[in-house]
């Protein structure tokens, strides 16, 4: 079961990484569509990038000390339902244009729950 923790983690921590530096540099075309389409503040955009590069972080160290990896797991996961929220709000699943980039927070929701919960089986 820890293998299997170990790559979910490994591969949402990248997923993370990936996602949130541009937000947290606000560098890019996705922090700039977040404000522009969405109406999100540049100060929020920024925050949400750090609360994925923190959830990245916890799931690398997590890997050595599954507490912090499920609470990282964990917080990815409520930040996803918030932007699951959001994409919602603006009306982005009812618009083929923009329904593909607005289901990437599905993903990463699902892959946080399989993440926390093979981390909790894994101890």
């Amino acid at each position: 079961m820890y293998v299997t923790a170990a790559l979910l983690s490994a591969l949402l921590a990248l997923g993370s990484l990936a996602a949130g530096a541009p937000k947290a540099l606000l560098k890019g075309d996705v922090p700039a569509a977040l404000q522009s389409h969405m109406g999100l503040s540049a100060g929020f955009v920024r925050f949400i990038g750090l609360a994925e590069l923190a959830a990245a972080g916890g799931l690398v160290v997590g890997l050595f000390w599954q507490p912090l990896g499920i609470a990282a797991a964990i917080g990815l996961a409520i930040t996803m339902i918030g932007g699951v929220a959001f994409h919602a709000k603006a009306g982005d699943y009812a618009d083929p244009a923009t329904r593909n980039s607005a289901l990437s927070p599905f993903l990463f929701l699902f892959l946080a729950v399989a993440a926390a919960v093979t981390l909790g089986l894994a101890m």
